[in-house]
């Protein structure tokens, strides 16, 4: 797995590199403001592409004494650096948007340089579509990020080839500044979501996704013996998961029908979440004055009141830290 994610991001350096010096050479026969705005965010690709190849060689080392939740949350670190890269690109275009406004200079060989902004869009395209599929698939924020990055600079390219279009058939030069400043916009408004979820990340921000996913597991597995899950906590590192839960058994469960449960907990989340997951089980006792009423076992020999009714198992009641006893007035049917 780690094997292929260096693969995609040395791909995506090299080609990065080549479109680069594509958009550069674009910019300096053309004079465009609006294709140096490209070019700048292919800089900001390269840099990005580099730290991405380091991040994923650090992630995939082994947990150690220094670090026994591993390394995988460089991968939020590398994000966030590529998101500052990106807002300092935009502010350097600002800057020269309004320098050119000033100062305007003349602009020659636009459909050449249409041409191959277009060509960059089609490469980038293509690559950011594979390197956000494949991070979908290998659980990597930082195959994602840089995928929705560089899709995003594709998209910017194709939009920049329509403002270079209307720039040339009116011969309204100003407007190269004028475009290049509000594009310049966009790309700070995307390097402020790669800080903000690498921010979350870093700050362990409870990731509405994990939590969804992991309750679906649950729910798919779960069995009348698990009584309440609740407290439960999903932690990402990178590619990598540590979830807590606290698990409801039986009270007069012995110690091995104990790990018996906790085990099959542990081996359904290890076995249907993507990557390495750790998983850290409490188990808890029923009480009977309130689990009975939603306590799902069939003929349990130390029931003390009916089955009222069948709890929900959904991200908000299973993040609680507390049994579900304390909702019993709403729960049972009257």
């Amino acid at each position: 797995m780690n094997e292929e994610k260096r693969r995609l991001i040395i791909l995506s350096i090299v080609v990065s590199v080549v479109l680069l010096v594509v958009k550069f050479y674009s910019y300096y026969v053309t004079r465009s403001n609006t294709i140096l705005t490209d070019a700048m965010e292919s800089i900001v690709n390269v840099v990005a592409s580099c730290f991405a190849l380091y991040s994923i060689y650090l992630s995939s080392q082994p947990k150690d004494a220094n670090h026994p939740y591993g390394h995988g949350k460089i991968e939020f670190f590398s994000a966030g650096i590529e998101g500052i890269l990106i807002i300092i690109a935009g502010i350097f275009i600002i800057y020269q948007s309004i320098y050119s406004l000033i100062f305007p200079q003349p602009l020659s060989m636009l459909p050449f340089g249409m041409a191959l902004v277009g060509f960059s869009g089609i490469v980038n395209g293509a690559l950011g579509h594979l390197l956000q599929k494949k991070g979908k698939k290998l659980n990597s924020l930082t195959l994602e990020a840089d995928g929705k990055h560089i899709t995003t600079d594709a998209v910017s390219s194709f939009v920049l080839i329509f403002g270079i279009l209307i720039i040339y058939l009116t011969d309204l030069y100003f407007l190269d500044s004028v475009f290049s400043f509000f594009f310049s916009v966009y790309i700070i408004y995307n390097g402020y979501g790669l800080v903000r979820r690498s921010v979350a990340g870093l700050m362990d921000e409870t990731n509405p996704e994990a939590i969804s996913t992991t309750v679906k597991v649950l729910n798919r597995s779960r069995k009348d013996n698990w009584i309440d899950i609740h407290n439960m906590r999903v932690q990402q590192y990178g590619g990598d998961s540590h979830i807590d839960l606290h698990l409801t058994l039986p009270y007069y469960f012995d110690l091995v029908q104990v790990h018996d449960e906790v085990h099959d907990v542990e081996e359904v989340l290890e076995a249907n979440l993507p990557g390495y997951v750790e998983v850290f089980v409490h188990a808890d006792p029923c009480i009977p004055d309130s689990c009975c009423h939603y306590c799902q076992i069939k003929d349990c020999p130390v029931r003390k009141y009916p089955k009222s009714k069948k709890i929900i198992w959904d991200a908000m009641n299973m993040s609680k830290n507390q049994k579900h006893y304390h909702e019993l007035t709403s729960l049972i049917k009257p």
